[in-house]
Protein backbone atom coordinates (compact mmCIF):
# COMPACT_ATOMS: atom_id res chain seq x y z
CA UNK A 1 0.00 0.00 0.00
CA UNK A 2 2.80 2.40 0.96
CA UNK A 3 4.68 1.55 -2.24
CA UNK A 4 1.66 2.43 -4.38
CA UNK A 5 1.22 5.68 -2.46
CA UNK A 6 4.86 6.66 -3.06
CA UNK A 7 4.54 5.76 -6.76
CA UNK A 8 1.41 7.91 -7.06
CA UNK A 9 3.23 10.89 -5.51
CA UNK A 10 6.17 10.42 -7.88
CA UNK A 11 3.89 10.30 -10.93
CA UNK A 12 2.02 13.39 -9.71
CA UNK A 13 5.33 15.25 -9.27
CA UNK A 14 6.44 14.15 -12.74
CA UNK A 15 3.18 15.43 -14.23
CA UNK A 16 3.45 18.81 -12.48
CA UNK A 17 7.13 19.21 -13.41
CA UNK A 18 6.62 18.25 -17.05
CA UNK A 19 3.64 20.55 -17.42
CA UNK A 20 5.51 23.40 -15.75
CA UNK A 21 8.48 23.06 -18.10
CA UNK A 22 6.25 22.72 -21.16
CA UNK A 23 4.26 25.82 -20.25
CA UNK A 24 7.42 27.82 -19.59
CA UNK A 25 8.90 26.69 -22.91
CA UNK A 26 5.70 27.65 -24.70
CA UNK A 27 5.72 31.02 -22.93
CA UNK A 28 9.29 31.73 -24.11
CA UNK A 29 8.53 30.61 -27.65
CA UNK A 30 5.27 32.56 -27.91
CA UNK A 31 6.92 35.66 -26.42
CA UNK A 32 9.62 35.50 -29.07
CA UNK A 33 7.04 35.10 -31.86
CA UNK A 34 4.90 37.92 -30.50
CA UNK A 35 7.94 40.18 -30.24
CA UNK A 36 8.97 39.44 -33.82
CA UNK A 37 5.46 40.06 -35.15
CA UNK A 38 5.23 43.33 -33.26
CA UNK A 39 8.62 44.46 -34.55
CA UNK A 40 7.74 43.52 -38.14
CA UNK A 41 4.44 45.42 -37.90
CA UNK A 42 6.15 48.51 -36.49
CA UNK A 43 8.74 48.45 -39.26
CA UNK A 44 6.03 48.22 -41.91
CA UNK A 45 4.12 51.13 -40.39
CA UNK A 46 7.30 53.19 -39.99
CA UNK A 47 8.31 52.65 -43.62
CA UNK A 48 4.83 53.52 -44.81
CA UNK A 49 4.75 56.78 -42.85
CA UNK A 50 8.35 57.83 -43.44
CA UNK A 51 9.14 56.85 -47.00
CA UNK A 52 10.89 60.15 -47.73
CA UNK A 53 12.68 60.64 -44.44
CA UNK A 54 16.41 59.95 -44.36
CA UNK A 55 18.19 60.02 -41.01
CA UNK A 56 21.91 60.56 -40.95
CA UNK A 57 23.79 59.93 -37.74
CA UNK A 58 27.00 61.72 -36.88
CA UNK A 59 29.60 59.11 -35.97
CA UNK A 60 32.67 60.49 -34.18
CA UNK A 61 35.91 59.86 -35.99
CA UNK A 62 37.89 56.96 -34.63
CA UNK A 63 34.90 55.41 -32.84
CA UNK A 64 34.93 52.13 -34.77
CA UNK A 65 38.70 51.88 -34.47
CA UNK A 66 38.57 52.29 -30.70
CA UNK A 67 35.81 49.72 -30.36
CA UNK A 68 37.59 47.22 -32.61
CA UNK A 69 40.71 47.48 -30.47
CA UNK A 70 38.83 46.26 -27.38
CA UNK A 71 38.95 42.55 -26.52
CA UNK A 72 35.49 41.04 -27.15
CA UNK A 73 33.34 39.94 -24.25
CA UNK A 74 31.77 36.61 -25.21
CA UNK A 75 28.53 35.66 -23.44
CA UNK A 76 28.07 31.87 -23.37
CA UNK A 77 24.58 30.55 -22.62
CA UNK A 78 23.68 27.56 -20.48
CA UNK A 79 21.35 24.58 -20.87
CA UNK A 80 18.30 25.21 -23.11
CA UNK A 81 19.96 28.49 -24.02
CA UNK A 82 20.32 30.22 -27.36
CA UNK A 83 22.51 32.85 -28.94
CA UNK A 84 21.99 35.77 -31.27
CA UNK A 85 19.81 34.80 -34.21
CA UNK A 86 17.64 32.26 -32.42
CA UNK A 87 14.12 32.88 -31.12
CA UNK A 88 13.91 36.03 -33.20
CA UNK A 89 14.76 39.14 -31.25
CA UNK A 90 14.65 37.48 -27.82
CA UNK A 91 17.87 37.75 -25.82
CA UNK A 92 19.05 34.93 -23.54
CA UNK A 93 20.99 37.47 -21.51
CA UNK A 94 17.99 39.82 -21.41
CA UNK A 95 19.73 42.53 -23.39
CA UNK A 96 22.89 42.66 -21.28
CA UNK A 97 24.91 42.46 -24.49
CA UNK A 98 23.85 46.05 -25.25
CA UNK A 99 25.80 47.33 -22.25
CA UNK A 100 29.12 47.18 -24.10
CA UNK A 101 30.22 48.03 -27.65
CA UNK A 102 32.09 44.75 -28.22
CA UNK A 103 29.99 41.78 -27.13
CA UNK A 104 29.48 38.45 -28.91
CA UNK A 105 26.62 36.06 -28.12
CA UNK A 106 27.31 32.69 -29.81
CA UNK A 107 24.54 30.20 -30.50
CA UNK A 108 25.73 26.79 -29.29
CA UNK A 109 23.85 23.52 -28.89
CA UNK A 110 21.27 23.98 -26.15
CA UNK A 111 21.44 20.33 -25.06
CA UNK A 112 24.74 19.15 -26.53
CA UNK A 113 27.59 18.07 -24.27
CA UNK A 114 30.11 20.43 -22.72
CA UNK A 115 32.77 18.92 -24.99
CA UNK A 116 30.80 19.48 -28.20
CA UNK A 117 29.88 23.01 -27.22
CA UNK A 118 33.50 23.92 -26.44
CA UNK A 119 34.48 22.75 -29.93
CA UNK A 120 31.62 24.76 -31.48
CA UNK A 121 32.64 27.88 -29.57
CA UNK A 122 36.20 27.73 -30.90
CA UNK A 123 35.10 27.61 -34.54
CA UNK A 124 32.41 30.23 -33.96
CA UNK A 125 35.23 32.60 -33.04
CA UNK A 126 38.02 31.50 -35.39
CA UNK A 127 35.91 30.41 -38.35
CA UNK A 128 35.87 27.21 -40.42
CA UNK A 129 33.97 23.95 -40.09
CA UNK A 130 33.39 22.60 -36.60
CA UNK A 131 35.61 19.54 -36.02
CA UNK A 132 34.48 17.45 -33.07
CA UNK A 133 37.53 15.20 -33.33
CA UNK A 134 37.74 11.80 -34.97
CA UNK A 135 38.12 9.74 -31.79
CA UNK A 136 35.33 11.48 -29.91
CA UNK A 137 32.96 11.36 -32.89
CA UNK A 138 33.42 7.62 -33.39
CA UNK A 139 32.97 6.90 -29.70
CA UNK A 140 29.74 8.93 -29.52
CA UNK A 141 28.27 7.91 -32.88
CA UNK A 142 28.00 11.25 -34.66
CA UNK A 143 29.60 13.02 -37.61
CA UNK A 144 33.10 14.37 -37.09
CA UNK A 145 32.26 17.68 -38.77
CA UNK A 146 29.43 20.10 -38.12
CA UNK A 147 28.40 23.64 -38.84
CA UNK A 148 30.50 25.82 -41.14
CA UNK A 149 31.43 29.37 -40.12
CA UNK A 150 32.61 30.94 -43.38
CA UNK A 151 33.76 34.00 -41.46
CA UNK A 152 34.80 33.71 -37.83
CA UNK A 153 33.35 36.24 -35.42
CA UNK A 154 36.86 37.03 -34.10
CA UNK A 155 39.34 35.42 -36.53
CA UNK A 156 42.31 37.38 -35.14
CA UNK A 157 41.89 35.62 -31.78
CA UNK A 158 45.28 34.57 -30.40
CA UNK A 159 47.65 35.25 -27.50
CA UNK A 160 48.04 38.89 -28.55
CA UNK A 161 44.28 39.29 -29.02
CA UNK A 162 42.77 37.45 -26.04
CA UNK A 163 39.09 37.31 -25.09
CA UNK A 164 36.92 37.85 -22.01
CA UNK A 165 34.38 35.05 -21.47
CA UNK A 166 31.20 35.22 -19.39
CA UNK A 167 29.40 31.89 -18.93
CA UNK A 168 25.99 31.31 -17.40
CA UNK A 169 25.32 27.91 -15.79
CA UNK A 170 26.82 25.16 -18.00
CA UNK A 171 28.34 27.92 -20.13
CA UNK A 172 31.00 28.33 -17.43
CA UNK A 173 31.99 24.67 -17.83
CA UNK A 174 32.19 25.15 -21.60
CA UNK A 175 34.58 28.10 -21.30
CA UNK A 176 36.85 26.35 -18.79
CA UNK A 177 37.07 23.27 -21.02
CA UNK A 178 37.77 25.45 -24.05
CA UNK A 179 40.68 27.09 -22.25
CA UNK A 180 42.09 23.66 -21.42
CA UNK A 181 41.68 22.59 -25.05
CA UNK A 182 43.63 25.67 -26.11
CA UNK A 183 46.39 24.68 -23.69
CA UNK A 184 46.42 21.11 -24.99
CA UNK A 185 46.47 22.34 -28.61
CA UNK A 186 43.44 20.17 -29.32
CA UNK A 187 42.40 21.84 -32.60
CA UNK A 188 43.88 20.49 -35.82
CA UNK A 189 45.65 23.15 -37.83
CA UNK A 190 46.09 25.45 -34.80
CA UNK A 191 49.41 24.54 -33.19
CA UNK A 192 49.96 27.90 -31.48
CA UNK A 193 46.94 27.93 -29.13
CA UNK A 194 47.54 28.43 -25.42
CA UNK A 195 45.74 29.32 -22.20
CA UNK A 196 46.79 32.95 -22.76
CA UNK A 197 44.14 33.25 -25.47
CA UNK A 198 41.70 33.69 -22.55
CA UNK A 199 42.04 36.99 -20.69
CA UNK A 200 39.31 36.43 -18.11
CA UNK A 201 36.48 34.05 -17.22
CA UNK A 202 33.39 35.20 -15.32
CA UNK A 203 30.86 32.62 -14.19
CA UNK A 204 27.26 33.49 -13.43
CA UNK A 205 25.71 30.54 -11.56
CA UNK A 206 28.48 28.33 -12.93
CA UNK A 207 27.95 24.56 -13.06
CA UNK A 208 31.51 23.68 -12.06
CA UNK A 209 30.97 20.64 -9.84
CA UNK A 210 27.66 19.20 -10.99
CA UNK A 211 24.32 19.39 -9.25
CA UNK A 212 21.99 17.16 -7.27
CA UNK A 213 19.13 18.32 -9.48
CA UNK A 214 20.25 15.93 -12.22
CA UNK A 215 19.25 13.04 -9.94
CA UNK A 216 15.87 14.62 -9.24
CA UNK A 217 15.27 15.03 -12.99
CA UNK A 218 16.16 11.41 -13.74
CA UNK A 219 19.91 10.74 -13.92
CA UNK A 220 20.83 7.62 -11.96
CA UNK A 221 22.91 8.50 -8.85
CA UNK A 222 24.68 5.14 -9.20
CA UNK A 223 26.71 6.20 -12.24
CA UNK A 224 25.74 9.82 -13.06
CA UNK A 225 25.12 8.96 -16.74
CA UNK A 226 22.14 6.67 -17.35
CA UNK A 227 18.48 7.65 -16.90
CA UNK A 228 15.73 6.19 -14.77
CA UNK A 229 13.03 4.37 -16.79
CA UNK A 230 10.34 6.91 -15.85
CA UNK A 231 11.43 10.49 -15.29
CA UNK A 232 11.33 14.04 -16.63
CA UNK A 233 14.45 13.50 -18.73
CA UNK A 234 12.86 10.54 -20.52
CA UNK A 235 10.02 12.80 -21.62
CA UNK A 236 12.58 15.36 -22.75
CA UNK A 237 14.51 12.70 -24.65
CA UNK A 238 11.43 11.57 -26.57
CA UNK A 239 10.40 15.14 -27.39
CA UNK A 240 13.87 16.10 -28.68
CA UNK A 241 14.20 13.00 -30.87
CA UNK A 242 10.79 13.62 -32.47
CA UNK A 243 11.55 17.34 -32.91
CA UNK A 244 14.82 16.60 -34.67
CA UNK A 245 13.34 13.75 -36.72
CA UNK A 246 10.60 15.92 -38.25
CA UNK A 247 13.34 18.44 -39.11
CA UNK A 248 11.04 21.35 -40.00
CA UNK A 249 13.44 23.94 -41.47
CA UNK A 250 11.74 27.16 -40.30
CA UNK A 251 11.14 25.72 -36.82
CA UNK A 252 14.73 24.53 -36.37
CA UNK A 253 15.98 27.86 -37.67
CA UNK A 254 14.00 29.46 -34.88
CA UNK A 255 15.21 27.07 -32.16
CA UNK A 256 17.60 24.14 -32.37
CA UNK A 257 18.70 21.68 -29.68
CA UNK A 258 22.05 21.35 -31.46
CA UNK A 259 22.05 17.67 -32.43
CA UNK A 260 22.39 18.15 -36.20
CA UNK A 261 25.72 16.27 -36.19
CA UNK A 262 23.83 13.18 -34.99
CA UNK A 263 21.85 13.16 -38.25
CA UNK A 264 18.48 12.34 -36.68
CA UNK A 265 16.40 13.88 -39.49
CA UNK A 266 13.85 11.69 -41.31
CA UNK A 267 15.63 12.69 -44.51
CA UNK A 268 18.70 10.74 -43.37
CA UNK A 269 17.55 7.92 -41.09
CA UNK A 270 13.97 7.05 -42.05
CA UNK A 271 11.30 5.69 -39.73
CA UNK A 272 13.00 2.50 -38.58
CA UNK A 273 15.98 4.30 -37.07
CA UNK A 274 13.58 6.72 -35.36
CA UNK A 275 12.07 3.79 -33.49
CA UNK A 276 15.58 2.63 -32.63
CA UNK A 277 16.35 6.07 -31.19
CA UNK A 278 13.12 6.19 -29.20
CA UNK A 279 13.99 2.80 -27.71
CA UNK A 280 17.31 4.26 -26.56
CA UNK A 281 19.59 2.26 -28.87
CA UNK A 282 21.10 5.16 -30.82
CA UNK A 283 21.62 8.91 -30.73
CA UNK A 284 23.09 11.28 -28.13
CA UNK A 285 20.99 9.90 -25.29
CA UNK A 286 22.29 6.36 -25.74
CA UNK A 287 25.95 7.43 -26.00
CA UNK A 288 25.66 9.95 -23.15
CA UNK A 289 27.01 12.76 -25.35
CA UNK A 290 24.59 15.42 -24.11
CA UNK A 291 24.52 18.01 -21.36
CA UNK A 292 22.62 16.37 -18.47
CA UNK A 293 25.18 13.64 -17.72
CA UNK A 294 27.87 16.35 -17.68
CA UNK A 295 25.93 18.04 -14.88
CA UNK A 296 26.01 15.05 -12.53
CA UNK A 297 28.53 15.18 -9.71
CA UNK A 298 30.42 12.16 -11.03
CA UNK A 299 30.83 13.46 -14.58
CA UNK A 300 31.66 16.99 -13.42
CA UNK A 301 34.44 15.55 -11.27
CA UNK A 302 35.71 13.55 -14.24
CA UNK A 303 35.79 16.72 -16.33
CA UNK A 304 37.52 18.72 -13.57
CA UNK A 305 40.31 16.14 -13.39
CA UNK A 306 41.54 17.51 -16.72
CA UNK A 307 41.04 21.23 -16.03
CA UNK A 308 43.45 23.81 -14.63
CA UNK A 309 43.16 27.31 -13.25
CA UNK A 310 45.88 29.27 -15.04
CA UNK A 311 48.14 31.96 -13.52
CA UNK A 312 47.69 34.44 -16.39
CA UNK A 313 43.87 34.48 -16.46
CA UNK A 314 41.49 36.49 -14.27
CA UNK A 315 38.61 34.53 -12.73
CA UNK A 316 35.42 35.73 -11.07
CA UNK A 317 32.27 33.86 -10.08
CA UNK A 318 28.77 34.77 -8.90
CA UNK A 319 27.08 31.93 -7.00
CA UNK A 320 23.30 32.25 -6.60
CA UNK A 321 21.18 31.15 -3.66
CA UNK A 322 17.47 31.01 -2.88
CA UNK A 323 17.46 29.12 0.41
CA UNK A 324 17.93 29.87 4.09
CA UNK A 325 18.12 27.93 7.34
CA UNK A 326 15.31 27.94 9.89
CA UNK A 327 16.00 26.00 13.09
CA UNK A 328 18.78 24.19 11.28
CA UNK A 329 16.57 23.13 8.37
CA UNK A 330 17.24 24.39 4.84
CA UNK A 331 14.12 25.80 3.17
CA UNK A 332 13.31 28.15 0.25
CA UNK A 333 14.05 31.74 1.24
CA UNK A 334 10.79 33.07 -0.19
CA UNK A 335 7.75 32.15 -2.23
CA UNK A 336 7.16 35.12 -4.50
CA UNK A 337 10.89 35.72 -5.03
CA UNK A 338 11.47 32.34 -6.70
CA UNK A 339 10.37 31.68 -10.26
CA UNK A 340 7.38 29.26 -10.29
CA UNK A 341 9.34 26.93 -12.58
CA UNK A 342 12.05 26.55 -9.92
CA UNK A 343 10.19 26.66 -6.61
CA UNK A 344 9.54 22.91 -6.37
CA UNK A 345 13.13 22.16 -7.30
CA UNK A 346 14.46 24.62 -4.69
CA UNK A 347 12.43 22.76 -2.08
CA UNK A 348 13.46 19.31 -3.32
CA UNK A 349 17.15 20.19 -3.56
CA UNK A 350 17.13 21.73 -0.08
CA UNK A 351 15.91 18.38 1.27
CA UNK A 352 18.11 16.18 -0.94
CA UNK A 353 19.41 12.96 0.58
CA UNK A 354 21.81 10.74 -1.31
CA UNK A 355 20.34 7.21 -1.55
CA UNK A 356 21.74 5.23 1.41
CA UNK A 357 22.20 2.10 -0.70
CA UNK A 358 24.31 3.93 -3.32
CA UNK A 359 28.01 4.64 -2.85
CA UNK A 360 28.55 8.44 -2.50
CA UNK A 361 30.12 10.25 -5.47
CA UNK A 362 33.30 11.13 -3.55
CA UNK A 363 34.99 10.53 -0.23
CA UNK A 364 33.79 12.95 2.43
CA UNK A 365 30.44 13.63 0.74
CA UNK A 366 27.81 15.18 3.06
CA UNK A 367 24.18 15.93 2.14
CA UNK A 368 24.17 19.19 4.11
CA UNK A 369 26.92 20.63 1.90
CA UNK A 370 24.62 20.39 -1.13
CA UNK A 371 21.36 21.75 0.32
CA UNK A 372 21.67 25.49 -0.36
CA UNK A 373 20.68 26.03 -3.99
CA UNK A 374 19.09 28.31 -6.60
CA UNK A 375 16.63 25.79 -8.05
CA UNK A 376 19.11 24.34 -10.55
CA UNK A 377 22.58 24.28 -8.97
CA UNK A 378 23.95 23.91 -5.45
CA UNK A 379 25.34 27.19 -4.14
CA UNK A 380 28.53 25.96 -2.45
CA UNK A 381 29.58 24.12 -5.59
CA UNK A 382 29.00 26.84 -8.18
CA UNK A 383 31.66 29.16 -6.72
CA UNK A 384 34.67 27.57 -8.46
CA UNK A 385 36.04 24.13 -9.38
CA UNK A 386 36.24 22.24 -6.08
CA UNK A 387 36.01 18.54 -6.91
CA UNK A 388 38.06 16.38 -6.89
CA UNK A 389 40.77 19.01 -6.14
CA UNK A 390 39.92 22.53 -5.01
CA UNK A 391 41.30 25.33 -7.16
CA UNK A 392 42.65 28.56 -5.58
CA UNK A 393 39.78 30.78 -4.46
CA UNK A 394 38.87 33.85 -2.43
CA UNK A 395 35.44 34.79 -1.04
CA UNK A 396 34.44 38.38 -1.80
CA UNK A 397 31.76 40.28 0.09
CA UNK A 398 32.36 43.64 -1.61
CA UNK A 399 34.07 44.22 -4.95
CA UNK A 400 36.47 46.67 -3.33
CA UNK A 401 37.99 43.79 -1.34
CA UNK A 402 39.61 42.27 -4.42
CA UNK A 403 41.24 45.38 -5.88
CA UNK A 404 43.57 44.98 -7.57
CA UNK A 405 42.31 41.69 -8.97
CA UNK A 406 44.98 38.99 -9.10
CA UNK A 407 45.08 36.38 -11.88
CA UNK A 408 45.07 32.66 -11.14
CA UNK A 409 42.50 32.88 -8.31
CA UNK A 410 38.74 32.33 -8.41
CA UNK A 411 37.13 35.31 -6.68
CA UNK A 412 33.50 34.57 -5.85
CA UNK A 413 30.42 36.26 -4.40
CA UNK A 414 27.14 34.83 -3.11
CA UNK A 415 24.10 36.55 -4.64
CA UNK A 416 20.48 36.21 -3.51
CA UNK A 417 18.82 35.04 -6.72
CA UNK A 418 17.32 32.00 -8.40
CA UNK A 419 19.01 30.37 -11.38
CA UNK A 420 17.23 32.35 -14.10
CA UNK A 421 16.93 35.76 -12.44
CA UNK A 422 19.61 37.35 -14.65
CA UNK A 423 18.55 35.91 -18.00
CA UNK A 424 15.63 36.20 -20.47
CA UNK A 425 13.42 38.54 -18.40
CA UNK A 426 15.23 41.70 -17.34
CA UNK A 427 12.31 43.09 -15.34
CA UNK A 428 12.41 40.24 -12.80
CA UNK A 429 15.86 41.18 -11.53
CA UNK A 430 15.19 44.92 -11.43
CA UNK A 431 18.15 46.99 -10.27
CA UNK A 432 20.11 43.81 -9.50
CA UNK A 433 20.35 43.12 -13.22
CA UNK A 434 22.24 46.35 -13.88
CA UNK A 435 24.43 45.96 -10.80
CA UNK A 436 25.57 42.47 -11.83
CA UNK A 437 26.25 43.09 -15.51
CA UNK A 438 27.69 46.57 -15.01
CA UNK A 439 30.21 45.11 -12.56
CA UNK A 440 31.05 42.25 -14.96
CA UNK A 441 31.67 44.52 -17.95
CA UNK A 442 33.51 47.12 -15.88
CA UNK A 443 35.81 44.42 -14.50
CA UNK A 444 36.49 43.10 -18.00
CA UNK A 445 37.37 46.55 -19.29
CA UNK A 446 39.80 47.14 -16.42
CA UNK A 447 41.89 44.21 -17.64
CA UNK A 448 42.24 45.06 -21.33
CA UNK A 449 45.98 44.41 -21.29
CA UNK A 450 47.55 41.40 -19.63
CA UNK A 451 50.26 42.14 -17.08
CA UNK A 452 52.95 39.87 -15.71
CA UNK A 453 51.29 37.97 -12.85
CA UNK A 454 52.67 38.51 -9.36
CA UNK A 455 53.69 35.67 -7.09
CA UNK A 456 50.50 34.11 -5.76
CA UNK A 457 49.98 33.27 -2.08
CA UNK A 458 48.69 29.85 -3.09
CA UNK A 459 49.75 28.01 -6.21
CA UNK A 460 47.33 27.55 -9.09
CA UNK A 461 46.02 24.06 -9.55
CA UNK A 462 48.29 22.19 -11.96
Amino acid sequence: MIRWWVLSLQLAELFVSSMGHMLFGFYIFSSAVAGDLSQALNECLFKANNTNVVVKEDVPKGTSTNVDSLPPIVLVHGIFGFGKGRLGGLSYFAGAEKKDERVLVPDLGSLTSVYDRARELFYYLKGGQVDYGEEHSKACGHSQFGRVYEQGNYPEWDEDHPIHFVGHSAGAQVVCLLQQMLTDKAFNGYENTSEKWVLSITALSGAFNGTTRTYLDGIQPEDGRTMKPICLLQLLRIGVIIYDWFDIPWLKAYYNFGFDHFNMSWRKIGFRVLVDGLLGNSGPFSSGDWILPDLSIQEAMHLNCHLNTFPNTYYFSYATKRTRKILGITVPSSILGIHPLLFIRVLQMSQWRHPPDVYPPYKGYRDEDWQDNDGALNTAYMTHPRLPIEHPSCFVENDSECQPLQPGIWYYKIVEADHILFIVNRERAGVQFDLIYDSIFERCRKHVFRKDPPTLPNEAHQ
